[in-house]
């Protein structure tokens, strides 16, 4: 295999092409051209081939991947299976098709075409997560804030974290870090109603009873009740001081 033309491309930056004396062309990064000393009228070992194919799968799928990423956030196996799932078949003649029949493809040479098409998307994902592009634990807390904010409860949340292939460990600290958000979020909740039954009084033990008489009839518990009243006791006080 002898390489035809080397050029760079003129509407994607860091992109080179390569064009093959059969006139198939190949297009890889300026770090490949480097990286394996490519040149016009360079002949080709296997190996080298091999190398430059792959090299040229990886940019096609790191291409693929940032128009995926733009979309949405991704996990790393929704990407994986986004990149290495099979292109859909044109529809084709019915001799086109008796053709295919009569000529199956050898089973050794589609295992070792998908194999290729593993490394080169795990090798993009690699490459994807050293630049943050998609983290599984930053992606778990964003589906599990989505869904709670839905008002999903976390049986839902778990079921689409093993959906979407996110790690166990990584679920659970998003659903870990989500009942804190809204433990907190609750305290607050009941602390600001109890303020504003208050009304800016005193709080002397008769006002704080109506206060809590009126956290319990909105179905507050004792002691989410304690705690706010605690708060509410200090922070007035101090005011009257």
């Amino acid at each position: 295999m002898v390489i035809e033309k080397l050029e760079p491309s003129q509407h994607h930056k860091g992109r080179w092409l390569v064009w093959f004396e059969d006139g198939s062309l190949q297009r890889v990064g300026e770090g490949d051209v480097v990286g394996l000393g490519l040149y016009t009228g360079k002949e080709l070992t296997d190996e080298e081939a091999d190398a430059l194919i792959a090299a040229g799968e990886r940019s096609r799928m790191m291409d693929k991947a940032a128009e995926l990423l733009a979309l949405r956030p991704l996990s790393r196996k929704e990407l994986l299976d986004k990149l290495t799932e099979p292109p859909r078949k044109p529809r084709r003649k019915k001799a086109d098709r008796q053709a295919e029949e009569e000529a199956p493809p050898d089973p050794e040479t589609i295992q070792r075409q998908r194999e290729s098409l593993r490394q080169s998307a795990a090798s993009v994902a690699d490459r994807l997560e050293e630049l943050g592009l998609i983290n599984d634990r930053v992606y778990a807390v964003s589906v599990a804030q989505h869904y709670a904010g839905k008002g999903y409860g976390p049986r839902k949340i778990q079921d689409e974290m093993y959906r979407r292939g996110v790690p166990r460990e990584y679920w659970e600290e998003a659903l870990e870090t989500l009942r804190e958000q809204q433990q907190e979020h609750e305290e607050s909740k009941v602390y600001e109603l109890a303020r504003q039954k208050l009304r800016g009084q005193e709080p002397s033990r008769e006002n704080l009873k109506k206060v809590s008489d009126f956290l319990l009839r909105r179905g507050f518990g004792w002691e989410e009740i304690s705690e706010a009243l605690d708060r509410l006791r200090t922070g007035e006080e101090e005011l009257y001081q």
